[in-house]
């Protein structure tokens, strides 16, 4: 077991479930109720020194935290124990992976809304931008 595990759908995630996926898409929410949507993948392919072949190496899933700076910046004022970190969706590949992460944040509105911490969608999409449209 590890601190703070990460939720999916309502319970401790089953780390036994990791082998059958390629990674998720998750949502954490921070100690002041603001949310933060991404993808995490399970899984990576590292050539090791000396190696003919590269091999399937497991991620820090489980001590990551999300890759937004504020998220990062908020984490090293508090506790990790304060934040929730949910699995909203596993999936098998890296498409499917980046394909759902997209819709939920869409879907949530994140960069409309100031209840979510995420400052674009896919690197191409940026609340800056968007916010001097809605004006």
């Amino acid at each position: 077991m590890y601190d703070n595990p990460w939720m999916y759908q309502g319970e401790v995630f089953d780390e036994n479930l990791v082998d059958r996926y390629h990674g998720f898409v998750y949502c954490i929410t921070c100690p002041d109720g603001r949310k933060y949507i991404g993808r995490k993948t399970f899984w990576f392919m590292r050539k090791t020194r000396g190696a003919k072949r590269r091999s399937r190496i497991e991620s820090d899933w489980r001590d990551y935290y999300g890759s937004s700076d504020v998220v990062k910046d908020l984490i090293n004022q508090s506790e990790t124990s304060n934040f929730q970190r949910e699995i909203l969706s596993l999936h098998k590949t890296k498409g499917e992976m980046n394909y759902t992460e997209v819709k939920e944040q869409f879907q949530r509105n994140v960069l409309e809304s100031s209840e979510y911490l995420n400052d674009n969608i896919n690197g191409r999409y940026f609340k800056s931008r968007v916010e001097k449209w809605l004006e």
